[in-house]
């Protein structure tokens, strides 16, 4: 089959990203690049803790912790012993929407691990013996979490902001759920999460689109059938506090919000807003928390988008001394950015920032395996590097100006603290609002 290709500003040839939807409901995305000789390899699945029930709370976590115990075929160590003699990179996640298995190998082992992965997500043995010992792996994981403030405190803002709805659930999961699951319940999981319209198979580097589909086109996947699944938009929410007392040496505060889905075309504006306040070294937050007053070592702004809701943020890791002045700054950040989030010198510098992180991202395969399989198991269009930029680049002021008022306004905004004194974290919040700081118990 002739490749698309294009010639790119370094030079090089670049295809044009290709997409097979085969019989089974499978889809396959590949992108080839000339000048490389691996390819990364991606499985990417509809199941994440968003899917999840309340009592299913952690299963897609530990299942992807499963996958690597082995298969029909593979026991687990022959897994990681082929895939050190190919020199090879085998990993996964799980997200709030998916769940991926990727490998980064040589061109010439693409079959061999391409056989091997597609064994551990379709086929893996789930024995009791090996959930017993995964079970104390992830209460471990849990554990050291729980420990971890800078960890727990995004999921903490999570449940502030989304409340019961699934998007407010740490993908983590439950202690309980991990411990009462049975190898027969992750098997009828894995069943009911793992079908073939909730797969696609994402391969970007020293690849043929046509030789992937030939792999793919011999996999026995289960349809789901049915309606196509989707998720419920979470209810509004008022603003609240949450506070988790633990004896630290910083505070560590979140405060965030309610923001646009990832399929809304303001998604681009929002990427250059969340540079400008907090997204980069000469960010308004950045400047004035860190380089100005020296309040914070870490402060940054951050964007979630899924499916029919997005969330925006900030955190700030301080020294109990300093929270009620650091969060003042934010404050007055924060009101100062929805009446004037950028001059025509940072909306321009962002505009340029995004632009150039997209195509330094452009020489890593890994990176682009990430884009093709993300976006299209979320039903994003796949976008050419020229058509990405072009969206931002046609980003305006009035565009930045609309979405910061509605998105980043403080007094929309709830908030997270972990730390050892709550009253502190009451006083600090009442900087960025009043309102908020009155419901803190």
């Amino acid at each position: 089959m002739a490749r698309a290709v294009r010639a790119t500003a370094a030079g090089g040839i670049l295809s044009a990203p290709s997409v097979t939807t085969l019989p089974s409901g499978v889809r396959v995305v590949t992108e080839s690049m000339d000048s490389v000789r691996s390819v990364a390899l991606g499985f990417w699945i509809g199941a994440g803790s968003a899917y999840e029930t309340h009592s299913e709370a952690g299963l897609s976590h530990l299942l992807e912790h499963m996958l690597f115990r082995g298969t029909r075929r593979y026991q687990s160590l022959e897994i990681d012993q082929m895939f050190d003699a190919m020199g090879a990179e085998l990993n996964a996640g799980t997200g709030k929407e998916s769940t991926s298995v990727y490998s980064r190998v040589v061109d010439n082992h693409l079959p061999r691990a391409f056989d091997v992965m597609q064994e551990m997500v379709f086929t893996p043995r789930l024995l009791e013996e090996d959930l017993a010992n995964e079970r104390e792996i992830v209460r471990e994981e849990i554990a050291m979490y729980e420990d971890d403030p800078q960890d727990k405190i995004f999921d903490l803002l999570g449940q502030v902001v989304f409340g019961d709805h699934p998007l407010g659930r740490p993908t983590i999961g439950r202690e309980e759920v991990i411990s009462a699951v049975s190898a027969d319940g992750l098997r009828a999981f894995h069943d009911a999460h793992y079908a073939a319209e909730d797969i696609v198979i994402a391969a970007a580097g020293s690849v043929e689109h046509d030789a992937v589909v030939l792999l793919a086109e011999g996999l026995d996947v289960p349809r789901r059938g049915g309606a196509t699944r989707t998720l419920e938009r979470p209810a509004p929410m008022t603003p609240r506090p949450v506070f988790f007392t633990k004896d630290t040496e910083q505070y560590h505060l979140c405060l965030g919000g309610r923001a646009i889905a990832r399929d809304d075309e303001r998604r681009h504006a929002l990427r250059v807003l969340d540079n400008i306040l907090g997204g980069t070294s000469s960010s308004r937050l950045f400047q004035e928390v860190r380089e100005q007053r020296g309040l914070a070592y870490s402060v940054y702004s951050f964007t979630s988008l899924f499916a029919g809701a997005g969330q925006v943020g900030l955190y700030l890791g301080t020294r109990p001394d300093n929270v009620a002045e650091a969060l003042g700054v934010v404050g007055e950040e924060l009101r100062r950015f929805v009446q004037d989030p950028a001059s025509t010198s940072e909306l321009e510098r962002s505009k340029e920032n995004v632009k150039g992180r997209m195509v330094l991202a452009l020489e890593s395969t890994s990176a682009r395996m990430n884009r093709l399989g993300g976006s299209l198991l979320a039903g994003l269009p796949l976008l050419t590097i020229d058509e990405a930029i072009a969206k931002v680049e046609a980003v305006t002021m009035d565009d930045v100006q609309a979405l910061a008022a509605e998105v980043f306004d403080p007094a929309g905004f709830s908030a997270a603290g972990i730390g050892p004194d709550e009253d502190l974290f009451r006083r600090g919040i009442e900087q960025v609002s009043p309102q908020l700081a009155a419901e803190v118990a």
